[in-house]
């Protein structure tokens, strides 16, 4: 997966990570499990931009580059944090009305990986504070599910489906205000594209089967 999409496989990397934690796993076992991917993937980077392929289409050319356009504020090539930047500034507190965006004609990805700069700029950084709380309601949801049920292994699959789509909406979120470089995350349930809606769906259909437990467990008492 990294090679293809390093965002996604660092998010699911962390994700794991978090479940080992929450799972007992032991703390030096964590610490050796993040040392080993950190060490595979600058191994993998390294062989790459030493002997690989120059071919700018290359992912490892495509991540540095973003790397360094974010870190580069002034850079010609930062076209689209520019663009999202000012639609957040143009929605200004309460923003210009559904609808109303003049951005998402010439920011790129508009309509996916940076629908939150477009959502700030129609309804302003109050819509986006709300929007934000929302997900942050979800977490809550997920981490109350997953501490009612009394099955161990119920609790861990709701944090391994719930967790990756908080981290993605997150980072979604950063990269629109600038706090992380170009990653091509989508918005969870929000963003177009089939794909990640369905994945999703999923995700949130075994949440809520999950809970259904909790509610029967209640009934039956």
């Amino acid at each position: 997966m990294f090679p293809a999409n390093g965002s996604t496989a660092i998010i699911v990397f962390i994700s794991v990570l978090i479940l080992l934690f929450i799972g007992g796993y032991p703390f030096i076992g964590i610490m050796g499990v993040l040392s080993m991917g950190i060490l595979f993937a600058g191994i993998y980077i390294y062989s790459v931009i030493k002997w690989g392929d120059k071919n700018p289409m290359n992912r490892v050319y495509t991540w540095k580059s973003r790397i360094e356009k974010f870190l580069d504020h002034e850079s010609e090539g930062n076209y689209q944090m520019k663009q999202s930047k000012t639609a957040i500034i143009l929605g200004n507190k309460f923003g210009r009305g559904p609808g109303k965006s003049v951005l998402k004609a010439f920011l790129p990805q508009s309509s996916s990986d940076f629908i939150y700069a477009i959502i700030i700029e129609e309804y302003g950084s109050f819509g986006g504070i709300i929007l934000l709380f929302i997900y942050i309601l979800i977490l809550l949801r997920i981490m109350i599910i997953a501490t009612k049920v009394k099955n161990y292994f119920c609790s861990l699959l709701v944090l391994a489906v719930g967790f990756p789509i908080i981290n993605q909406a997150l980072i979604n979120m950063g990269i629109a205000v600038g706090l992380f470089p170009v990653t091509g995350q989508t918005l969870p349930l929000i963003s177009a594209g089939g794909t990640s809606m369905w994945v999703t769906f999923f995700s949130f259909g075994i949440i809520l089967s999950v809970s259904r437990i909790i509610y029967d467990n209640s009934t039956n008492k």
